[in-house]
């Protein structure tokens, strides 16, 4: 079982290279209430050190602060007005004990959005496969669905059976079925059908095995229930697909170093690109985008092995 909180730290292990590159981080000593920081009250953080702080961001949790000042005798930072649930992170409380990461080279609120956008992105290439059921009725050839509601947005129908009568509980194939994914929404509310041409018994299962998009991971109230739920469960995909995904994400990820070091112009920076040239981690991202297309193309070809097209005739 791989939960989100599990994908985030595998990708941030390997940006930083198995510990190669580590951020700077201390904690916090004192609890952070989720309230914004104003002029007339601006936020203090407790801090156990201050000797790697700066005016700069720091990572709480998910969250980014832009810290304004800091006091090196007392371990306090001061937050800006503007710096509660920076750069579109989420307000949240913190307690005691908290690391707190200085200057996140990858903060993980971003980690998290490029999981997702990978999870979105390979849904053009593999697609997660699910089961519904319906009952067969005589007088009916076009079934709505889904059948257990509308909230499943089908791509195809891979399979269509229904279970034979008498104690043999065999799965008869059908093998002359329609798939229309845009029905008549007045008539048909999800605006997906299956219309059934082959004789059925009624009162017969039916069972739909269909493709549909990879689902990404979606916010829930708290940053521990976001981060618990399970790759597999939400995303649809086969858990062999996590090292696609994360594959995919550290690749985004990396494509954004170059361009933080492209306005540097003081002398220190100069000495620093004569040692990692501007363009140097893109040898890197193709790297890794080759190992992520390589796998991309290994799942495809196991989907193909376990679902084959098969035949059926249509109107």
């Amino acid at each position: 079982m791989t939960t989100l909180l599990d994908m985030i730290n595998e990708v941030s292990i390997n940006l930083s290279g198995y510990t190669l590159q580590q951020d700077r981080a201390t904690h916090i000593t004192a609890d952070v209430a989720a309230t914004t920081s104003t002029i007339a009250a601006p936020i203090t953080l407790s801090l156990a050190s201050t000797d790697s702080v700066g005016k700069g961001i720091i990572e709480i949790d998910e969250e980014l602060f832009w810290v304004d000042n800091y006091d090196r005798v007392g371990n306090t930072a001061t937050i800006a007005p503007y710096g509660r649930a920076y750069l579109g992170t989420t307000l949240a409380a913190h307690t005691a004990g908290t690391k707190v990461s200085i200057s996140p080279t990858f903060p993980r609120f971003v980690i998290k959005r490029a999981i997702n956008d990978t999870i979105s992105a390979i849904g053009s290439s593999i697609f997660a496969a699910a089961t519904t059921t319906i009952t067969s009725n005589a007088a009916v050839a076009a079934f709505r669905l889904p059948a257990t509601g509308d909230s499943l947005n089908i791509r195809n129908v891979l399979a269509v059976a229904y279970q034979s009568i008498g104690a043999s509980k065999e799965w008869i194939p059908i093998r002359h079925y329609r798939f229309d994914g845009n029905a008549n929404t007045t008539a048909f509310t999800s605006g997906q059908t299956l219309s059934i041409y082959d004789y059925i018994p009624s009162g017969r299962t039916i069972q739909i095995i269909y493709s549909t998009n990879p689902v990404p991971f979606s916010d829930l109230a708290t940053t521990a229930l976001t981060n618990a739920q399970v790759f597999e469960t939400i995303s649809g995909l086969p858990v062999s697909c996590k090292d696609l995904v994360i594959l995919g994400s550290i690749y985004r990820l990396l494509s954004n170093l170059d361009p933080a070091r492209a306005s540097m112009v003081s002398p220190q920076a100069d000495e620093t690109d004569s040692k990692r040239p501007y363009g140097s981690s893109q040898s890197l991202t193709k790297q890794v985008y080759a190992l992520f297309n390589q796998r991309l193309n290994e799942e495809i070809k196991k989907q193909q092995d376990k679902y084959p097209i098969r035949v059926h005739y249509s109107l």
